[in-house]
C-alpha cells in the first residue's frame, strides 16, 4: 500500500512540474511606468530587480540579477527581440563571452556557480514611446543552449 501511495506522489509531483510556468514578477510599477518579467527558461527562473523604475529614462540605472547556473560559459551570445503589437520591430545581436574577449565579469563561469551581478546598466536610449512593450533576451551558450531567457513587459503611460 505504501508503494502506491509513493508512486501516486511522484506521479502527482511530474504532473506539476510539467504543466507549470514561472511566475510574472514586478520589477517595478511607479504612476507611469510598469516593468514585468518572466523567464521563457522551461527549467529555471532567475532574481531580476531594479532601484526605482523613473531611473530607467536616465541614461544609467543598477540593476541586480542572480541565478545558478545549470551550463558552463565558455561562450555566451545574446539575442534581444522588441516586439510591439505583436510584432517584432527590433532585433538585436552580440558576442558577450569568447576565447581571448570578454565583455562581463562571469564569462568562464562554470555549471552550478552562482552567477550575481549588481551595478549600472546604460542603456543608450534618451526616451521611452508611450505605449505597451515586450521584450524578448535570450542568453545562449557555445553549445547553443539557453543559459537564461526571459520575456519583458514594459507599460509605459508617460507622454513627452
Amino acid at each position: 500500500m505504501k508503494t502506491s501511495n509513493v508512486l501516486v506522489l511522484i506521479l502527482v509531483l511530474l504532473y506539476i512540474n510539467a504543466s507549470t510556468e514561472w511566475p510574472t514578477h514586478t520589477v517595478c510599477k511607479e504612476d507611469n511606468l510598469e516593468i514585468y518579467y518572466k523567464s521563457c527558461d522551461p527549467q529555471q527562473d532567475f532574481a531580476f530587480s531594479i532601484d526605482r523604475c523613473s531611473d530607467i529614462m536616465t541614461h544609467t540605472f543598477n540593476i541586480r540579477a542572480a541565478m545558478v547556473l545549470r551550463h558552463s560559459i565558455k561562450e555566451l551570445y545574446v539575442k534581444v527581440e522588441l516586439i510591439m503589437n505583436g510584432k517584432t520591430v527590433l532585433t538585436y545581436s552580440e558576442t558577450l563571452c569568447e576565447p581571448g574577449h570578454s565583455k562581463l565579469i562571469f564569462c568562464g563561469k562554470k555549471k552550478g556557480e552562482h552567477l550575481y551581478y549588481e551595478g549600472p546598466v546604460t542603456l543608450g536610449i534618451q526616451e521611452i514611446p508611450q505605449g505597451d512593450y515586450t521584450i524578448s533576451a535570450k542568453l545562449t551558450n557555445e553549445d547553443h543552449v539557453t543559459v537564461a531567457c526571459a520575456d519583458f513587459t514594459m507599460k509605459n503611460y508617460l507622454e513627452y
